[in-house]
């Protein structure tokens, strides 16, 4: 039986919680974080439509102008667990205000349209602060929440998360509409250094340091993996992934992988614990994030083919159009937080995946003639199925550890987000491309102009695996709900 122990938590609390002067600003302390929750994820999205224009600008191809996108992800996930378990070791909020420093550099930085190679580094100076951020966010907001209104706390926090995640292209293209590609790296300068400010203010002192030794063999094997993992992926897509390079990536990622879960298992104190993953509220719920986020990227794969190649439309209105999906979800994500604080998580992030399974189904009966009316009501549709899922789901993973596991728990719900996001993406345009050459009976690596019945076809058995993914993520949770304890233990402070 699944159990969710809701007193794991309450420990690291109690002193934030009898502090005056954090519960006073305890939603100031929510929303700097979840400033930089907002602009670190958005990064990792918001790019992808400025690339065509970066490639021109930069005179690069196409297809090292998309490393622009890849550095970023693959520096984040390479650092995600070591930032996490520093959070836990050092303080969550000394490594999230060093992370602060950093992405706000590197967003100057990648604003100067000098060269490639400098927008290449500050992409990675960006991602290390990224990832401290990321790591360490939940952490802190359940440490210095009440149990009361730590639902309600990180559905804010899973609102900032999702608008970042969601919005890039819709915003992207609005910026793009009136300013050149800089502004998109630019925009987050003075938000990131006014939030500083707030955030130096306000922000308490570290309280809960395990001050552990951190394991650098593990944290050396771990970003190691993950960097042949991906550059594996990205490399794949571009030239195929039957080719000798990109198996040899793959066949290191296996072998460094194998030997990173050795060493955690042998070592006193591991980067990463997998006595974790035997509790099933975290391991479920961890599962059910990572496949949700595959299956909203899937959307923002091909959604920007379908509004502007296949109908036609400007950037600015399809950006627009796709701002449906996480405004909707910005409003409901912490009103699925409070309830969830009432009446448990548990039966609310399933619903919330039927209705994100439902909005699948719906993208997949979309064709040339759907009103673009109807297709934002579906686009709002999902938002609100993400917004009830999203929270839920990361109150679940953070109340189900130890308090000394915040840092190593916020680390890994963000690295499966991300990790989501690199396999959503991949898979997407593997699913979208495959399926559209096997419609013309020959090879096609992009949407084809004047046929647009190709594009049509490929888009929708994207969304028909897009649906199956959703629907083992609502299976899953359906267990959980079934499974969960009839009278759970009431905790708090």
């Amino acid at each position: 039986m699944v159990v969710f122990n809701e007193s794991r938590c309450n420990v690291a609390t109690k002193s934030y919680v009898t502090d005056p002067r954090v519960q006073k600003h305890r939603w100031w302390i929510l929303a700097a974080v979840g400033l930089f929750t907002f602009m670190s994820t958005l990064d990792a999205s918001i790019v992808n439509i400025a690339l065509p224009v970066i490639s021109s600008d930069l005179k690069v191809p196409m297809n090292q102008a998309e490393w622009v996108v890849s550095i970023y992800l693959i520096v984040i996930c390479a650092l995600l667990l070591l930032f996490g378990k520093l959070g836990d070791s050092l303080g969550k909020i000394k490594i999230f205000r060093i992370g602060t420093v950093l992405f706000v550099l590197g967003s100057l930085l990648a604003g100067f349209n000098g060269s490639f190679y400098l927008l290449l580094l500050a992409r990675i100076v960006q991602a290390l602060g990224a990832s401290m951020t990321m790591a360490n966010n939940n952490g802190i907001v359940t440490e210095i929440f009440p149990f009361s209104e730590r639902g309600r706390a990180l559905g804010m926090i899973g609102s900032f998360v999702a608008l970042g995640a969601i919005a890039g292209p819709g915003l992207g293209g609005i910026v793009l509409s009136q300013l050149s590609w800089g502004y998109i790296f630019w925009l987050n300068v003075p938000i990131g250094v006014v939030t500083i400010i707030i955030g130096q203010a306000i922000l308490p002192a570290d309280l809960t340091k395990s001050h552990e030794k951190i394991d650098r063999f593990g944290a050396i094997t771990m970003a190691l993996f993950m960097v042949s993992l991906f550059v594996g992926i990205f490399l794949g897509q571009e030239i195929g992934f039957t080719k000798p390079l990109i198996l040899g990536l793959f066949a290191f990622a296996l072998i460094i992988g194998t030997t990173f879960v050795h060493i955690e298992n042998h070592h006193a104190s591991p980067l990463l614990s997998f006595s974790l993953f035997k509790n099933g509220a975290f391991t479920m719920s961890l599962l059910c994030g990572f496949l949700i986020f595959v299956t909203n990227f899937f959307f923002n794969v091909i959604s920007p083919f379908y509004l502007e190649n296949a109908r036609g439309l400007k950037p600015n209105l399809a950006g627009f159009i796709l701002m449906a999906y996480p405004i909707v979800q910005v409003i409901v994500a912490p009103l699925a937080g409070a309830l969830s604080d009432k009446i448990g998580p548990e039966l609310i992030t399933f619903c919330g995946l039927i209705l994100i399974l439902l909005s699948q189904i719906g993208y997949m009966l979309t064709d040339l003639g759907t009103p673009l009316w109807l297709f934002t009501a579906i686009i709002g549709f999902v938002g609100f199925g993400n917004g009830i899922f999203q929270a839920p789901n990361n109150t679940i993973v953070m109340n189900s550890v130890d308090a000394k596991d915040l840092g190593i728990a916020g680390g890994m719900n963000a690295l499966v987000r991300n990790l989501g996001m690199v396999v959503g993406i991949s898979f997407a345009t593997t699913v979208l491309f495959a399926a559209m050459s096997h419609y013309k009976g020959t090879k096609v690596t992009t949407y084809i102009n004047g046929q647009p019945d190709i594009f049509i076809y490929g888009m929708h058995v994207s969304f028909l695996i897009a649906a199956i993914i959703c629907a083992i993520a609502a299976m899953i949770t359906g267990y959980r709900l079934i499974k969960r304890p009839t009278q759970p233990t009431k905790g708090d402070s």
